[in-house]
């Protein structure tokens, strides 16, 4: 049997390196809002783009409209995805905000020349992609929309992929009718610049990762990827080309997320396994 507490050790591994770029990666984040995001209006979705709306339709704080909606999220995740799912996003939830409120004064300071939307949304992309792709990768979560097509998934099983998608279409398209259908075309550039670079911060290109496990503890990698990952798994049976000896291949297919887990949780069970990853571009998966 696994040991109960397998997530929790790996939650734990590398803890202060791993807070260390997460706080990183929020405060750039959050410079890069203010900064760059904030006093164009472009709406590209998430969060961030509900709290440039309201900024313009109510004057209400960006920090504070960010903090409410994440906030109500995280509730929500805690209701309906458990606290395991939930914790990766709690500081992210709390800490965002306040890095946007410390660095709402940056443009007093630095100013950047906002003619050229192209090459500030190309940027933006990049900023976003990195510092998401990073947090994904020491095994945190932004929160954020994402919780909804979570839930949605969980419980109707409806593509994370597609209802992410068609929620952060509906905040552009808002966007689009207060700041002008011009912004819409910055908001898909930011949008596509974004996910390249998240997903070439992870491994590849792709939105899933398929992996072959070799392993002397088959039964327990087995039991921790169907149980504590919930993901599905197929055993080949192979033979070894210079030995000739008879073996089991473990294949499971998880989204980019979930790579810190997969991984960390099988060098928990058995450090000796060895395991290929690549893209995975035709999967159930849709995380």
């Amino acid at each position: 049997m696994l040991p109960e507490n397998i997530l929790k050790t790996i939650s734990r591994k590398h803890l202060v390196r791993r807070y260390l770029i997460l706080l990183i990666s929020l405060f750039v984040s959050a410079l890069a809002f203010n900064l760059l995001q904030l006093p164009t209006r472009i709406v590209s979705g998430g969060t961030n783009g509900i709290a440039i709306i309201c900024d313009y339709l109510f004057k209400l704080e960006p920090s504070l409209v960010i903090l409410i909606v994440s906030i109500v999220l995280l509730i929500l995740s805690f209701i309906f995805l458990g606290v395991e799912q939930t914790s990766g996003a709690v500081v992210a939830t709390l800490v965002y905000p306040l890095f946007v409120q410390l660095t709402s004064h940056v443009t007093a300071y630095v100013k950047v020349d906002s003619t050229d939307l192209i090459l500030l949304s190309v940027f933006i992309g990049i900023i976003g992609g990195i510092t998401t792709g990073m947090n994904y990768r020491v095994g945190f979560s932004n929160g954020g929309l994402n919780i909804i097509s979570q839930i949605l998934y969980k419980y109707q099983k409806l593509s994370i992929s597609k209802t992410t998608f068609f929620i952060n279409f509906i905040i552009v398209v808002i966007g689009g009718i207060y700041f002008g259908w011009t912004m819409v075309m910055y908001a898909i550039i930011i949008i596509y610049v974004n996910s390249i670079v998240m997903n070439r911060m992870l491994l590849g290109v792709s939105k899933n990762k398929a992996f072959y496990v070799i392993t002397s503890e088959e039964a327990k990698v087995k039991e921790y990827i169907l149980n504590k990952l919930q993901r599905g798994v197929t055993v080949f049976d192979v033979k070894g080309g210079f030995a000739e000896k008879r073996n089991h291949v473990l294949m499971t297919v998880v989204p980019n997320n979930e790579y810190f887990r997969l991984t960390e949780g099988v060098k928990e069970i058995d450090e000796g396994a060895f395991f290929v990853a690549f893209d995975a571009y035709e999967s159930s998966v849709s995380k």
